[in-house]
């Protein structure tokens, strides 16, 4: 075993998906400097959107509830998924010091090629087979840890998946594609000898075998006081839906970064309330945006250069500038 690094490998029993994302934030914020974790979990009839999405957008709703199923929200950015018992999700979880996801995606790799199957890493954030995508990725960091976590098809109700999933025209066009569904693909259907325990079991072993660890297992207290406090957040309405008030209006656009939408309410000319939302991976201008704007006039022009002189340690300079010509674009049209 590498004398400093100490592999823990963690499962989940439960399938509310609002407990499991509550573990997830409770390992990242125990883990130690020292520490890679390992977590296995499934979700039961479950849309899980990024951090910046609007809920109404991305998922029907209504159709979810009625189904008995259930909307969480994550920590990490990215596009909305479908979750039920023929998907796996994985997280990594490790320090600052520790987080290495291209050893991560190795383990995911490794394990899928196990199983003769010619898995991938392709674009921003997607694990694909024959030009499929089996796995989405997103990534989260705090000031003690980062985290890595995705999902995998094995054998999800595809039909569930389009019928809860709300994506814009844009993102299938952009994708040069006809529907969700003829973008993603089980991995039971390239080999059907795969099964979720066998893929969990392969992961497990590769993990240990590429950070050389014991992989010692960690059961969770569900009576812990603080993993009760984390789950109330995720399990509230505020934090699934938000505060979703009657915008005035909104700017909307596609990067190759992903969507965003600007949403205002005026008053008096006066930007009184501002809502971003977005499917980008790197979530953290939101709260900066939403932050420096609001109060000012409603000019498009000076919305742009705040944006554009907005200054933070890890700041994506190309997000920042296409967001710049944009709206100096749209300004020319207003």
């Amino acid at each position: 075993m590498s004398a400093d690094i100490k592999t823990t490998i963690v499962h989940s029993d439960s399938l509310n998906p609002w407990y499991n994302l509550a573990l997830e934030e409770y390992l990242l914020n125990q883990v130690s400097s020292q520490e890679v974790i390992l977590y296995l979990w499934q979700n039961q009839n479950t849309v899980v959107i990024g951090s910046n999405q609007n809920p109404w957008k991305e998922c029907r709703c209504n159709d979810l509830e009625k189904d008995g199923g259930k909307l969480a929200r994550r920590l990490s950015g990215g596009g909305a998924v479908f979750h039920d018992l023929g998907n796996l999700n994985f997280t990594f979880i490790a320090s600052r010091d520790r987080f290495n996801i291209e050893k991560q995606l190795k383990v995911i790799l490794d394990a899928v090629r196990n199983f003769d199957i010619d898995a991938e890493f392709s674009g921003r954030n997607d694990i694909v087979v024959k030009n499929k995508k089996f796995s989405g990725n997103a990534f989260y960091y705090s000031e003690k840890g980062c985290y890595h976590h995705g999902t995998l098809l094995v054998d999800v109700n595809l039909n569930k998946l389009s019928k809860y999933l709300q994506v814009s025209k844009e993102k299938i066009q952009s994708k040069g594609i006809d529907s969700v569904e003829s973008r993603v693909v089980n991995l039971k259907s390239i080999n059907e000898n795969i099964t979720i325990e066998a893929l969990k079991q392969s992961i497990k072993d590769t993990f240990l075998k590429i950070y050389d660890g014991e992989g010692t297992e960690f059961i969770p207290d569900k009576n812990n006081s603080t993993l009760k406090h984390v789950y109330d957040k995720y399990s509230s309405w505020q934090w699934i839906y938000g505060e979703s008030p009657c915008f005035d209006l909104s700017l909307r656009n596609r990067f190759s970064w992903g969507e965003l939408e600007l949403c205002f309410s005026l008053k008096n000319a006066h930007i009184k309330k501002v809502k971003v939302f977005s499917d980008s991976l790197d979530n953290s201008m939101i709260p900066y945006i939403e932050k420096c704007i609001l109060g000012i006039p409603f000019d498009i022009k000076r919305i742009a250069e705040i944006i554009n002189n907005l200054n933070f340690p890890g700041i994506n300079e190309k997000i920042q500038s296409d967001i710049y010509n944009w709206l100096i674009l749209k300004s020319l049209d207003m």
